[in-house]
This record gives structure tokens, C-alpha cells and sequence, in this order.
């Protein structure tokens, strides 16, 4: 079994595909993911990019997916040393990092940056290797 951990902007992605994930992959995200997920979907509606009802609908999909939220002390204890072992002003992407680090196999982002920036720290997969 692989295990990815994947960010809103991928759950957003893979919705919008409406993608089969392969049953020998495990989905891991931090608890924050349901908190990012919903605002993601929000401000796509407020800027007019899909309407309710496809934010709704995507919705209902990341829900159906089997997403394991993980966020206990170690793992905010790693994203601390992630954030400033990087120089980030914030620990939001540091726990999907230091879940990769803790528990998975690689992480799987769409934000190139983000990519790019933990080349060094955690296995970077792409989106395809869900399906």
C-alpha cells in the first residue's frame, strides 16, 4: 500500500475529474485539510470560477473519499521545525510536509513552489499516481 498525502488543491482537482483512486493507495491529510477544503471551495464560488452547486458536488466527492486526518502532537512538533527550518511564515503547508515525513510515502501537490521548495525534505508524487 502506497501512501500519499494530498492537499485541498488535489482533493479539488481529483473532484473535479471525478477521479477513481487505485485501492492500494492510502490518502493521508492533516486535520486542517477539512477547514482548507471548504474555504478552497468557498472562494472558487465567490470569484465565480464553478457555482454552488459544483462546489457542493466536489464536496460530496472529497467526502466519499477515504482520507485518513491525522494531527497530534508529534506531527504539529515536526511542522514547527519544517516552517523554520524553511523560512515560512506560517505552519499550514509545514503539516502536510511533516505528515510526509511522519507517516507517508510521498506528497502530492499541485502549487509547484511548494514542490520545489521540499524537493529536500519529502518525496514529491504527481497527481497521477492516484489512478
Amino acid at each position: 500500500m502506497t501512501r500519499y498525502v494530498i492537499g485541498p488543491d488535489v482533493a479539488v482537482h481529483l473532484a473535479g475529474l471525478e477521479a477513481v483512486i487505485r485501492e492500494q493507495h492510502q490518502l493521508l491529510a492533516p486535520t486542517l485539510f477539512r477547514s482548507q477544503l471548504l474555504s478552497l471551495l468557498y472562494q472558487a464560488v465567490q470569484r465565480g470560477e464553478i457555482t454552488a452547486k459544483e462546489a457542493e458536488r466536489r464536496l460530496d466527492y472529497v467526502r466519499g473519499l477515504r482520507i485518513r486526518l491525522l494531527g497530534d502532537r508529534t506531527l504539529q512538533s515536526v511542522a514547527w521545525k519544517v516552517a523554520e527550518q524553511l523560512g515560512w511564515p506560517d505552519t499550514l503547508d509545514a503539516e502536510y510536509v511533516a505528515l510526509t515525513r511522519l507517516q507517508a510515502d510521498a506528497l502530492i501537490t499541485l502549487d509547484r513552489d511548494l514542490a520545489d521548495a521540499v524537493k529536500g525534505l519529502v518525496t514529491v508524487a504527481p497527481v497521477d499516481a492516484l489512478s
